[in-house]
């Protein structure tokens, strides 16, 4: 048995339009409108900084009256040295955006950015030496 064939009605003047279909909730971290990233990075078409996830970044200044809401929240951020990671999960902005923002922050120098710190591969002799003959006096 075939089920029937439903015919297509379209609103008339004595029948109301359907209401639109609800869209499906954005996802944890997923902003709502893409439209929006490209308003807060601009057309980012300029060079970018030598920034990765484990870029240190600290504010050199307050924000200036004249800062994006997204740069000031940076900038606010930053009053302590953080990482590119920890500034796109605090700001719930894809690490790309971010990276656009800090090249402005950069350009303006109210922002310092440094490569982490890396530790030695292999111990230093002398450092584990003294770890060791403190150990032994106890």
């Amino acid at each position: 048995m075939t089920p029937p064939r439903r015919q297509r009605r379209s609103p008339g003047p004595d029948r109301p339009a359907a209401p639109a279909p609800p869209r499906a909730p954005a996802k944890e971290g997923e902003l709502p409108n893409p439209e929006r990233l490209f308003v807060i990075g601009g057309e980012g078409g300029g060079e970018r900084a030598d920034i990765d996830l484990v870029t240190l970044v600290v504010a050199r200044a307050d924000p200036p009256v004249s800062a994006t809401p997204e740069e000031a929240a940076l900038l606010r951020l930053c009053a302590a040295p953080l990482s590119v990671a920890e500034l796109s999960a605090y700001l719930s902005l894809p690490f790309s955006v971010v990276t656009v923002l800090l090249t402005d922050l950069l350009a303006k120098e109210l922002v310092q950015a440094r490569a982490p710190i890396v530790r030695q591969k292999v111990a230093d002799r002398n450092l584990l030496e003294a770890v060791m003959h403190g150990l032994q006096k106890l």
